[in-house]
């Protein structure tokens, strides 16, 4: 699965549906029809009830799951019937991943942590990557903790950790599952404005899941899911009167 850089969208869902248990009595669809485009730069929160289909659509972008009907191009390049060992690959060069659990390795440091994206790529600590994970320590204000362990630092400066390791590999995408819901109020606001830096200054797109109206607002785009649908999608400006996404 070749994701060269292209001029295409970074992400196009074409018809997606998603079913669990199919064939069974059980059957569950999630995802009814879903057409979605994501293009380079962009800064999107994904906000909708719980039950709406966000973590399904979120883990169906992420290449940890399958469609169950329609088509994922990736960077133009269809994702449908890639191998595990495509899927991998495709989610190393062009997609980064931070959740609202960081996800630390308790066992390494906060730089073996970011490099840990480098060593799966590589299969190995490569000076390449020791040098770009400091650097983006240092952009996250941890210069002084790059040496400490997880269990040593606060929770938002785990986060942090959290968010430098999503850019380890300056991807094209950054896929953000809820990544302040774990912090106070003042943490949360400074997770989030390293996300918005980083969109400005590397030219990353983001697409944020997120149950906080005040995050949702300073986002760029609005992608509203209601029961496995999309709802409502556009810019900020004209969802500023959409209901509270906790509904």
């Amino acid at each position: 699965m070749n994701t060269a850089r292209t001029a295409a969208p970074i992400v196009s869902l074409s018809g997606v549906h998603k079913r669990f248990n199919e064939g069974l009595p059980n059957e569950t669809e999630v995802l009814h029809g879903i057409d979605l485009t994501v293009e380079a730069g962009e800064f999107a929160s994904l906000i909708g009830p719980s039950g709406s289909g966000k973590s399904t659509l979120l883990n169906l972008l992420g290449l940890l799951d399958r469609p169950s009907a329609g088509e994922y191009l990736l960077k133009g390049v269809p994702t449908g019937t890639a191998s595990d060992d495509e899927r991998t690959q495709a989610r190393l060069d062009t997609l980064g991943f931070v959740f609202q659990f960081h996800h630390l390795l308790p066992e390494f440091s906060a730089l073996e942590n970011v490099m840990l994206p480098g060593l799966m790529r590589d299969g190995a600590f490569t000076p390449a990557n020791r040098a770009s994970a400091r650097e983006l320590l240092a952009a996250v204000g941890l210069s002084d903790a790059m040496e400490k362990r997880p269990g040593e630092l606060s929770g938002g400066m785990q986060q942090r950790v959290a968010i430098a390791r999503a850019l380890a590999l300056a991807p094209d995408l950054v896929l953000a599952d809820e990544p302040t819901g774990n912090l106070d109020t003042h943490s949360a606001d400074e997770a989030f404005a390293l996300l918005r830096r980083f969109n400005r200054e590397r030219g990353c797109a983001f697409i944020v899941v997120t149950h906080d109206p005040r995050l949702a607002a300073r986002c760029d785009r609005v992608i509203e899911l209601r029961d496995g649908m999309i709802e409502r999608d556009g810019p900020v400006a004209s969802a500023t009167d959409a209901p509270d996404p906790k509904r």
